[in-house]
């Protein structure tokens, strides 16, 4: 009778196991974030404003207060990722919305690489984001 009695106490541990498991999306881990571009296509010029949006990938919620440590701007996708142009942040419009200025000279393709921090995640968030930069 023991035998029969810890065995249905095993199952029901591992049914218990196997639901928390699938719900295991209640914990945000950083791969649950990204950032997007606000606008797929940037104005050239010497003070070209990128914007980005941080999202929650789960809630698609905008994420304000992330730390952003590392910026980098160049044209990568048309194969001259050694022409990187110079790139500060500047103040948000809103929340979740990071803005930069960058010296974008050319017309093309150039991509953003980001490196940030999210409150009360652990870990990095990199992201590359290619727009294209129009006369």
């Amino acid at each position: 009778m023991k035998f029969f009695a810890m065995k249905r106490t095993a199952s029901a541990v591992l049914m218990g196991l196997a639901v928390a498991g699938l719900s295991s999306n209640a914990w945000a881990g950083i791969q649950d974030y990204e950032f997007q571009l606000v606008q797929p296509e940037i104005e050239q010029g010497n003070a070209a404003v990128i914007a980005v949006r941080l999202v929650d990938k789960r809630s698609g919620e905008a994420v304000p207060d992330a730390v952003i440590f590392a910026q980098r701007v160049d044209m990568a996708p048309d194969g001259m990722e050694m022409m990187a142009a110079p790139i500060e942040a500047l103040p948000s419009t809103e929340p979740g919305v990071y803005r930069f200025k960058a010296q974008i000279s050319m017309a093309g393709g150039w991509r953003l690489s980001l490196g940030a921090k999210v409150q009360g995640e652990t870990g990095t968030l990199e992201n590359k984001l290619v727009f294209k930069a129009v006369p």
